[in-house]
């Protein structure tokens, strides 16, 4: 028996008992005379002590020779302390050691195994399984487990039933790159891992599963950018005979349960706004309410004057920021500098001051007078006190600039609170955008997702106008989850691939398998899916997923530790018909 007692369990009820402990020094504290070892393991900290009175002389010697993070067990008696650690669970007993034996000796970690550590985030992946040792980060995983089992429960008690779907699946050409496996039985063939388990839990809804549930691993060769990852976890829904409000209302309660079981927070309201409202209010389909600062189109009030920056621009947008009256020039020029940024790409930033006294101050009033700006404020909703900014250019770029914005200042004045939560249905997305790479138009969300079914005409002439059933939902302004009403019927399947640019024999090749299953009495299903490791961590308070994640890829898609990906030698390469291009 390697313990009897993990190591944060002990209490001062157990005093004068024998018990057995195993884990990993954490650190010792040598006074020459008397000697302390705090021992870890995933439960807690427990203190040793040996000293030379009341241990032999080889124990206590032996004692000495611990270093950091070597694995041991010892026996001994439970003890009061005459020296109590009140941060700790342990902190009343100690354990007087009467027998030591070392399981594992270990080489000095790279980092301290602490929760504030000295390891820089590279090191630190290179060595995750000593990472994983902090409590930072092992709670972080604990936390996720939790959040995991509460949703595997919720789903299971609503008659749900977790399927497995495979992973070695066909490529096809919608949505982002897949990753591509060659198959060594079929040469020249290659399979796709899933980045959805899209068709097929379609599929299980045409097999009368009802309702259908999994928490996937799903994988995406995208361009990699900051706290995205080439693989991820989603969890995966699907119900039959079912519109929009039912799937809404079944996760709104998931969500709701969350919030309650974990966080003790209750949140009633799951308001809803449409894509064209978010964007028009936002900038974005994904806002963070938990603030105000909702966007003001000035095209109406600023066009009217000699200043051709806003006359030349298809959109001027203006956002109020509370008491930005106190901003100094000094700040307002940081903000303009940022915009510039190429990461965000505006041209510059109009400001003007609502002065507490009722006037108004701008950086255009050569163009503008106290009117023109008065109007400004009220369309953007200032007070007095408030300084407003004022971005132009084109649509999507003014309002995609003018969001990040929003963030910024919302993040630098404390607005979004982590241990608030304000949930959001976004609806009504268009069902198709034109890509002008491609000169088609592409599903906004996946080629099944049903158009609303008093739409259908519009799709022959005017596609772009054709709204979805589908519907994201927003937390705290990070999309947590997305999902519409499937296209159940074959005809209006067959259309949709029609608009995306498939001709029949392409559209066959690639989903015969589920037009033919539509064939045999597909019931109306829809569904959704939601990303755990985002939603666990902004359960957390944290809106980084990295840490959530047991062994994450860091921001190249690289495995640092076990040096993945990595290159194949010749014999595997030619049993896969393989060739990589020499170079030069």
């Amino acid at each position: 028996m390697y313990r009897t007692h993990n190591c944060g369990e002990l209490r001062l009820k157990n005093l004068d008992q024998q018990v057995t402990l195993s884990g990993w020094v954490q650190k010792s504290r040598n006074k020459g005379f008397m000697l302390w070892i705090d021992l870890r393991d995933r439960f807690g900290v427990s203190q040793l002590i040996f000293d030379e009175q009341r241990s032999s002389k080889d124990l206590f010697e032996k004692a000495k020779t611990l270093g950091r993070e070597f694995v041991i067990q010892v026996k001994g008696s439970v003890i009061e302390r005459t020296s109590k650690n009140p941060n700790i669970a342990t902190g009343e007993i100690e354990i007087l050691v009467s027998e030591l034996t070392v399981l594992n000796e270990s080489l000095t970690p790279p980092f301290t195994i602490e929760d504030k550590t000295d390891g820089g985030e590279e090191l630190r992946m290179k060595y995750r399984y000593l990472d994983i040792r902090r409590n930072y980060i092992k709670e972080k995983l604990i936390f996720r487990h939790k959040v995991s089992s509460e949703i595997r429960n919720y789903l299971t008690a609503l008659d749900f039933i977790d399927v497995e779907t495979p992973y070695l699946i066909k490529s096809t050409p919608e949505g982002a790159r897949d990753f591509v496996v060659p198959s060594r039985m079929n040469q020249g063939e290659f399979y796709a891992l899933p980045q959805s388990p899209q068709t097929f839990k379609q599929l299980l809804m045409v097999g009368g599963i009802d309702k259908y549930f999994q928490i996937v691993r799903c994988f995406r060769d995208e361009d990699l950018r900051a706290d995205r990852q080439p693989e991820f976890t989603q969890i995966d829904c699907e119900m039959s005979f079912v519109n929009q409000e039912d799937v809404l209302k079944t996760f709104e309660g998931l969500v709701r349960h969350l919030l309650s079981s974990i966080k003790n927070i209750n949140v009633d309201d799951f308001p809803r706004m449409t894509y064209d409202e978010a964007m028009s209010k936002y900038g974005c389909d994904k806002p963070d309410i938990r603030f105000g600062m909702e966007l003001g189109d000035l095209n109406d009030v600023s066009k009217h004057k000699d200043f051709n920056v806003f006359n030349s621009s298809e959109l001027v947008v203006g956002i109020a920021v509370p008491n930005g009256n106190a901003f100094t020039r000094k700040q307002i020029d940081s903000y303009t500098n940022w915009v510039r940024r190429p990461q965000i790409g505006a041209k510059g930033l109009v400001y003007f001051r609502f002065n507490y006294y009722g006037s108004f101050k701008s950086s255009v009033d050569k163009f503008y007078d106290q009117e023109d700006l008065g109007k400004w404020a009220n369309i953007t909703g200032a007070a007095k006190g408030d300084l407003i900014f004022i971005l132009s250019g084109g649509v999507s770029q003014v309002r995609a600039q003018i969001s990040a914005l929003r963030l910024e200042l919302a993040e630098n004045l404390d607005l979004r609170k982590s241990d608030e939560f304000a949930p959001l249905w976004v609806t009504d997305f268009p069902l198709l955008e034109w890509d002008n790479e491609s000169q088609k138009y592409h599903a906004m969300h996946h080629p099944f997702t049903s158009p609303k079914l008093d739409q259908l005409d519009l799709l022959e002439k005017s596609p772009e106008k054709v709204k979805a059933n589908a519907y994201d939902l927003v937390l705290n302004g990070n999309e947590i989850g997305g999902g519409s009403i499937r296209i159940h019927d074959k005809k209006i399947q067959a259309l949709m691939f029609k608009h995306l640019g498939f001709s029949e024999a392409q559209a066959k090749e690639q989903f015969g398998f589920l037009m033919n299953a539509f064939e045999y009495g597909a019931p109306p299903h829809g569904g959704i899916a939601l990303g755990l490791d985002r939603l666990v961590a902004i359960l957390h308070g944290e809106e980084s997923i990295k840490d959530y994640i047991a062994f994450p890829k860091n921001n190249s898609g690289k495995d640092v530790m076990i040096d993945a990906p990595s290159k194949l030698d010749d014999i595997q390469l030619n049993e896969l018909s393989l060739k990589l291009k020499s170079s030069k």
